[in-house]
């Protein structure tokens, strides 16, 4: 009779996967709670706003139609396809065939995973921003690729090191994985900085998805661009759009890959295989999200952007030297530098403990986001004062 392993880190695409950093403040934070603390939780980007009623209604009526019980089109329902082409018409200008350049996933994490399966093989070479989204990474790790990590401190930086791998490296990269507005970083692009990344993938064969989970959150002004607004970038480029940040429907899983039909092609034929779709109710609540609440949305991206400005302003005061992001629901702030040894774990555990405020350690982000913490605005803004009230008390300590 077979043994089966006491540790999970026994399997395969397990031992493969790092401890998960962000385990030791989240299990920090539950056992401070437990004690009847009240922690200010700015850690994970878990937007706190609720789903337009318009949306909800929707589901409700959606819900209680037996039709929609059953299994749904892994690629999405066509009204659905539709809905998310007419917008990308309307915002940026981008014509896209429902059937063919559109597929409906479950949130963006799905469509990321899903898709490096779809087109990553054993050492395929897939390049992405460090400090970066973990599944950015990790991704492409369990689909058995070569995971090239270039340093962003800024978006022109990141630009220089991928044309100089272009030049020196080899083999060439099979993937190019970008997010702008950037999570942890913020860093934002415009459209030109999107022409060069097509102009290069266009020249060296390589396929470019963009994950533009936070289209719609930039702030002062500024809107972020898609990279399908590039000419030619449908050739080699697909895009990540999801629902969770942009109509507050984060814990509905519901998100879009539109661009490059050969890749869709490939993202739906795995689909195929592993899921049966999202919830047609919730489908259909989506198309009503995306066809009246433009409005909700503009609504959400300026509670972010009061959020900012709280926060910015009250770590300026407290002592800590923050820049304004131009995008995102986060701060990337680099950790004061008389706790800059100690590493961005501990001092996130030291905020927690003293400040009573969670906050992500940059490593969890990869090796090159040590000497920074992520703030999420995910708190109103009464609680984002008192968190740094608290973290001025913690710093003059």
């Amino acid at each position: 009779m077979g043994i089966m392993p006491e540790n999970p880190d026994e399997f395969y695409r397990i031992r493969k996967l790092p401890p998960y950093v962000f385990a030791v403040i989240n299990e920090m934070r539950a056992r401070a709670r437990a004690a009847q603390i009240d922690v200010i939780d700015l850690g994970m980007g878990n937007p706190d706003g609720a789903t337009p009623r318009v949306v909800v209604s929707k589901l409700v009526e959606a819900v209680r139609n037996a039709r929609n019980h059953r299994y749904s089109q892994s690629r999405g329902i066509p009204r659905l396809r539709e809905e998310i082409t007419r917008r990308y018409q309307a915002n940026y200008g981008v014509e896209l065939d429902p059937d063919k350049e559109a597929i409906v996933t479950i949130g963006a994490k799905d469509a990321l995973a899903h898709l490096l399966f779809a087109t990553v093989g054993p050492g395929d070479v897939v390049v992405s921003p460090n400090p970066a989204y973990p599944i950015h990474q990790y991704g492409v790790i369990m689909a058995e690729g070569q995971a090239e990590m270039l340093p962003m401190p800024d978006a022109a930086t990141f630009l220089n090191r991928l044309e100089d791998l272009y030049r020196n490296g080899s083999p060439k990269p099979k993937l190019l994985l970008i997010s702008f507005p950037h999570n942890p970083t913020t860093t934002c692009v415009d459209l030109d900085y999107f022409r060069e990344i097509v102009r290069l993938a266009r020249q060296h064969g390589t396929l470019v998805v963009h994950d533009f989970a936070y289209a719609d959150l930039g702030f002062d002004g500024y809107k972020a661009p898609s990279i399908l607004q590039v000419e030619g970038a449908k050739e080699v480029a697909v895009e990540i759009f999801s629902m969770s940040k942009s109509y507050n429907m984060a814990g509905w899983r519901v998100g879009y890959c539109v661009g490059n039909a050969r890749v869709i092609a490939a993202l739906a034929r795995i689909k195929s295989y592993l899921d049966y779709g999202v919830f047609q109710p919730i489908q259909i609540a989506s198309i009503i999200a995306l066809r009246e609440c433009e409005e909700d949305t503009r609504k959400i991206c300026a509670v972010y952007q009061k959020r900012r400005d709280v926060l910015v302003d009250g770590l300026k005061r407290a002592g800590w030297a923050v820049e304004k992001p131009r995008g995102t629901m986060f701060l990337w702030a680099p950790v004061p530098e008389r706790f800059r040894e100690i590493g961005s774990l501990e001092f996130s555990k030291l905020l927690l403990e003293k400040a009573q405020v969670a906050v992500s350690p940059g490593i969890g982000f990869g090796p090159l986001g040590e000497g920074h913490v992520r703030f999420a605005l995910v708190e109103n803004e009464h609680r984002i004062r008192q968190a740094t009230r608290s973290i001025g008390q913690f710093l003059k300590g």
